[in-house]
């Protein structure tokens, strides 16, 4: 076997890389190298891909999404004040190497290959590329990935999303009558409010978003990142592509009133999850945030029979929508022995509040009690 570095996937036939990432859209050729070709996540943006691709023959027999980061923008878990200790004492944090989606804190594989055999080779090989600078951090990899880099050396750090499972529910309405009173009637409510406020939504998927779509959620978009004083992650050329190479998985939510569009919500699926990514709005119109980005995807899911939506970093609000606390994980493995103490020492404070926060939100879960 041979183990390659790539600095860009042009480098890789579409073909044998979609076979190992399968039908994870975040994990896809196309998704992955419309981030680097329209300057989202490239070099200039302080991503600077590293992709790993392990070769069998010319077979491609495992790949692993890398890249050298000159900050730590986009990324979801938080190792700023790992950097500042870093400078604190003179030493070099960044350039660090990262095995994530860029700008998406969603969990899937990060060892793209059949066998772990090949995953331990891809985890050996992005470690030896990590001894140049000064560290390795894999984002939210699946549970079995993380045993196999934990096995490697790397710590863990544990985190908390919200995540809605679909308990085979027949329809929005059954949905409901499974949350407590007080849940249900809140979420009828911001409902209510929505359609008397005179808006309509209606969802589009795939082919269905046209150009001026793509154009209007952009702006939509571009406008949520400048409502907080920050500079959007993607662009127009990105979203297009998005459009054009995966049509299949993309779904969009659009808001209209008095025949125009005044908001807009970007969802990204497969036969298994949804994926709520990207939201803004031109207008403001009370509880449209979570008709938008919530009830309408969710309403996606059971008529398509999805099991899981995942809605992102954060977000104590989502729990009353029915959203329950998911662990996740990331596997950090820092070069600098006494540093690297030193954080496991803190991860594992960290984990025990995570145990108490976990716990704390199940007992505010709005479910109906048996």
């Amino acid at each position: 076997m041979r183990l390659q570095v790539l600095e860009s996937l042009a480098d890789v036939p579409a073909g044998a890389w979609n076979a190992l990432a399968g039908t994870h859209p975040f994990l896809r050729h196309e998704f992955l190298h419309a981030l680097h070709e329209t300057g989202c996540a490239a070099p200039r943006s302080g991503w600077a891909p590293q992709f790993l691709a392990l070769w069998r023959g010319r077979t491609l027999a495992g790949a692993m999404p890398l890249y050298l980061k000159g900050h730590s923008y986009g990324e979801y878990v938080f190792d700023w004040a790992w950097a500042d200790a870093y400078q604190r004492h003179g030493l070099e944090y960044y350039p660090k190497l990262l095995s994530a989606v860029p700008f998406t804190p969603a969990t899937g594989p990060r060892l793209l290959a059949e066998d772990d055999d090949a995953r331990r080779t891809l985890i050996a090989g992005a470690l030896s590329v990590a001894r140049e600078v000064s560290s390795l951090h894999v984002l939210f990899p699946l549970d079995e990935e993380a045993a196999l880099l934990e096995d490697a050396g790397l710590m863990r750090r544990r985190g908390v999303q919200f995540h809605w499972e679909n308990r085979d529910y027949a329809s929005f309405d059954a949905f409901l009558a499974a949350l407590s009173h007080d849940k249900r009637k809140k979420i009828k409510q911001e409902r209510r409010r929505v359609r008397e406020a005179g808006v309509t939504l209606q969802r589009k998927v795939g082919e269905a978003i046209t150009d001026d779509d793509w154009k209007f959620f952009t702006r939509c978009y571009t406008l949520t990142y400048r409502a907080h004083m920050s500079s959007p992650y993607l662009n127009l050329a990105f979203f297009r592509r998005l459009g054009a190479t995966l049509p299949e998985h993309v779904l969009m939510v659009i808001a209209e009133r008095d025949g125009a569009p005044i908001a807009a919500a970007l969802n990204v699926f497969n036969e298994a999850v949804l994926y709520g990514r990207y939201w803004g709005a031109v207008e403001h119109v009370p509880m449209l945030h979570f008709e938008a980005c919530y009830y309408q995807a969710l309403e996606f899911c059971i008529e398509r029979g999805i099991g899981l939506f995942e809605g992102g970093a954060q977000g104590e609000h989502k729990l009353a929508r029915g959203f329950m606390p998911t662990e996740t994980s990331s596997m950090h493995w820092l070069a600098h022995p006494q540093f690297a103490d030193a954080v496991e020492r803190f991860l594992e404070r960290e984990s025990e509040g995570i145990d108490r926060y976990v716990d704390e939100l199940n007992e505010h879960a709005p479910y109906r009690r048996a």
